[in-house]
């Protein structure tokens, strides 16, 4: 939207803005006072916010009332005057590097810890997407013989996930079962030997895996991996692709009026349980790289689902290397302290890309 302010409307939306995030009632030309020089008058004020009112950018839910910024409004105030709070990403980043550990805990733990310290921080519902195995890389490949004619294949991916399948081993042609020392003595081996031989591969790779690439000495087990990795691939794609983590539900009921409404609160409930591959797709897209900005905030009716276009929504990815994984997301009221949402957002993105790294 393009709307020319001139820097004292500018100032005056700000302030008009902060009021009514910070108390939740329309804001009148007296309550804005305060915020500037003593020699500017209320009639001043009224002026640049009767200019916003026409501009859109601010309305009054009621004849007597002060003015409540729009979602224009509130998209003018994210795009040209916001500034994100850096005392508030460094305060985060301190919290998630002393209480989250990503040496002692899997990646997943890592995540529900980091989604918890941000529900907290906000007093928002925090969303943060498990990373895409699709993109996901061999860390370590383990064999393992559970019991006669069965073994279970373990992998750990470079996102510190551990998947398992379990598969019968091939019929012997002589029908005698294996020996048990022997099979475990071959197991170890290959074992080593996939996990030197597959490391830094995806699990799509794998699954293609090439009989010949192996070396004939484990020919023999070629299919039964083939079958086991395409298996495992299929698994992990259709557990994890769309999974979010979600936290803070209580700290919003709590916190924000917006959210006392049963029936509003309910349909959001149905999207965060039963519909999260909808929104799945809308916090893992990126900001555009010619903004220069790597948070997306999407305000109100900007938001494409029916049940959070009374929302903001704040997101950005977190990556492997220079690859998107995963998001982590931020959902409020549109009377959203953005200066926060956005530091926190952007400042667990990082965190979470260098943990990955």
């Amino acid at each position: 939207m393009q709307v020319n302010l001139s820097p004292r409307q500018q100032q005056v939306l700000g302030a008009t803005v902060r009021h009514y995030i910070a108390t939740a009632k329309p804001v009148g030309s007296e309550a804005l006072l305060e915020d500037f020089n003593p020699r500017v008058s209320a009639a001043t004020i009224r002026n640049a916010m009767g200019y916003l009112e026409k501009s859109g950018l601010l309305y009054q839910p009621h004849t007597s009332a002060g003015r409540v910024p729009s979602d224009s409004g509130y998209r003018i105030y994210v795009d040209q005057i916001v500034t994100p709070s850096d005392a508030l990403a460094r305060k985060v980043d301190q919290m998630l590097t002393e209480q989250l550990n990503p040496e002692e805990r899997s990646f997943e733990a890592l995540l529900r810890g980091a989604s918890q310290i941000l529900s907290t921080l906000s007093g928002y519902i925090t969303l943060v997407t498990m990373p895409q195995t699709s993109t996901a890389h061999l860390r370590h490949l383990q064999l393992v013989q559970i019991d006669a004619g069965r073994i279970m294949l373990i992998v750990v991916l470079d996102s510190y996930e551990t998947q398992s399948v379990i598969v019968d081993l091939p019929t012997q042609p002589d029908g005698e079962k294996p020996d048990g020392e022997k099979l475990d003595r071959e197991l170890q081996i290959l074992s080593n030997f996939l996990s030197e031989q597959l490391r830094g591969r995806s699990l799509g790779e794998i699954a293609m895996l090439d009989q010949q690439q192996l070396g004939q000495e484990f020919d023999h087990y070629t299919a039964l991996l083939k079958q086991s990795l395409t298996e495992l691939n299929r698994r992990v794609q259709m557990s994890f692709s769309t999974q979010i983590l979600i936290s803070g539900v209580a700290e919003v009921l709590r916190r924000q009026p917006e959210f006392a409404e049963l029936q509003q609160i309910q349909t959001i409930m149905q999207l965060l349980e039963s519909e999260q591959d909808q929104l799945w797709s809308l916090i893992f897209e990126s900001a555009e790289p010619e903004t220069g900005k790597r948070v997306m905030v999407r305000i109100g009716a900007e938001n494409p689902l029916e049940p959070i276009r009374t929302c903001a929504l704040v997101s950005a990815t977190y990556q492997r290397g220079t690859i998107p994984v995963g998001s982590v997301g931020m959902l409020g009221p549109t009377r959203m302290a953005y200066e926060n949402a956005i530091a926190l957002v952007e400042a667990t993105a990082d965190y979470l890309s260098e943990a990955l790294s």
